[in-house]
């Protein structure tokens, strides 16, 4: 039997799709923070492979129960043409990010995502939404922009979590590989084990709502206040 070509060039759109916003060239400006590794490096947390890969996995798992919920309602908000349960996830993102530098982070990659999705995956309601952000009614996060991308692209809510993950990991890995004794081959070890996480994190958290994103991560609140008064530092957070 032949396969379809249209459901084989649709399987390779949506994996395109996948690999292009989850590509570290893609332009949103991820390189520019490590995500609070710097300062755990710097105050000798993080010290080599062993002390990187618990860093990342932890990170990851927290990334899910936190703004992969607000991924997964920003993209069925959108899919369902309902602005105000965007504009709730956004908030909620915001909301949950206690310092100074996350909240800078995820609102400069989230603007960067709207000015580039609304080129890549339809302007109609990433025009609207950066409207919002321009005029304050919104903060513009990271998270609600993947959902918001992906549901423009047609591609499901899986697709969006997975490119958030996927990003959480890189963000650290990419940082990891200027500031740690570690090489390509032990962070793609741990970008592989955090990959193969992703399929039960979504199921564990695709029936949760706003209320239960969880952002308790003491530990990377402390290590961002360290990072804001240190003299010398390559990252942003």
């Amino acid at each position: 039997m032949t396969p379809s070509c249209e459901g084989s060039q649709l399987s390779i759109n949506r994996a395109m799709r996948m690999m292009q916003f989850a590509d570290s060239m893609f332009p949103v400006g991820s390189f520019s923070f490590s995500n609070g590794l710097e300062s755990a490096v710097a105050q000798g947390i993080v010290t080599d492979a062993p002390s990187l890969r618990e860093f990342v996995l932890s990170a990851a798992h927290q990334g899910a129960t936190c703004d992969g919920i607000a991924v997964l309602a920003a993209h069925r908000g959108a899919s369902d043409g309902n602005f105000s349960a965007i504009l709730a996830a956004d908030h909620a993102v915001i909301e949950r990010k206690l310092n100074e530098e996350s909240r800078t982070m995820t609102t400069r990659m989230g603007k960067k995502l709207a000015e580039l999705g609304g080129r890549l995956a339809g302007e109609t309601l990433f025009d609207k939404w950066l409207s919002a952000i321009e005029a304050g009614e919104t903060p513009g996060t990271y998270p609600a922009g993947l959902g918001i991308a992906f549901a423009e692209m047609g591609s499901p809510e899986h697709d969006a979590f997975t490119v958030h993950q996927y990003g959480v990991a890189m963000t650290l890995l990419g940082a990891a590989l200027r500031i740690v004794r570690v090489d390509h081959l032990a962070t793609q070890e741990i970008l592989f084990e955090v990959n193969q996480t992703a399929d039960g994190e979504y199921a564990a958290v695709r029936e949760y709502g706003l209320d239960d994103m969880s952002n308790f991560s003491p530990m990377i609140d402390i290590l961002a206040a360290v990072h804001v008064k240190a003299h010398v530092r390559m990252f942003m957070n």
